[in-house]
């Protein structure tokens, strides 16, 4: 039994609950895609949701932990078939996205999206995740890993198109 934002049962299942407050603020799922595009940190879409009575962790325990959040939304709300984060961060290393980079920032980027893969987007977009293995062990200082980008900016614009690359829906 499941409770909404305002302590009342809900008598829909989790699943139609979910669609009816996802599509009810996204009527399609090109609305949905570009607010999560176009937000800065997913985390704060994910905090919109839970405002907005997303149930986001009994969503996760219903679904397999290995799917990130954008595709359980995306499944449950507009019947995408789900990726796992592993499926997304590999479709990613085979489109060659990483050419435009030296060697050392392209195989921070690789690194970063082992990341997403186990833990999801939201320590992607800390920059503390270059304070935590495996980063400081193979690729030095925060200061030195941005440094290979050439400037913080460029290393966060890296991290944004490396989002956009991840959820680009082919």
């Amino acid at each position: 039994m499941y409770f909404d934002k305002n302590g009342k049962p809900i008598t829909l299942s989790l699943k139609d609950h979910t669609k009816e407050i996802i599509t009810g603020q996204f009527a399609t799922l090109g609305e949905f895609l570009t607010k999560w595009n176009t937000t800065d940190r997913k985390e704060a879409i994910i905090r919109e949701l839970e405002e907005q009575g997303i149930m986001v962790e009994a969503l996760e325990k219903a679904v397999n932990r290995n799917v990130d959040l954008f595709d359980i939304i995306c499944h449950v709300a507009y019947d995408q078939p789900p990726l796992t984060r592993k499926e997304r961060a590999e479709n990613v290393k085979k489109r060659d996205y990483f050419t435009k980079y030296g060697e050392q920032a392209r195989k921070v980027l690789e690194a970063l999206l082992d990341k997403y893969a186990d833990e999801g987007i939201e320590n992607l977009e800390r920059l503390e995740v270059l304070r935590v293995k495996p980063f400081p062990e193979l690729f030095g200082t925060p200061v030195e890993i941005i440094n290979q980008f050439g400037s913080k900016q460029k290393y966060l614009n890296a991290i944004k198109e490396l989002e956009k690359e991840l959820y680009k829906v082919v």
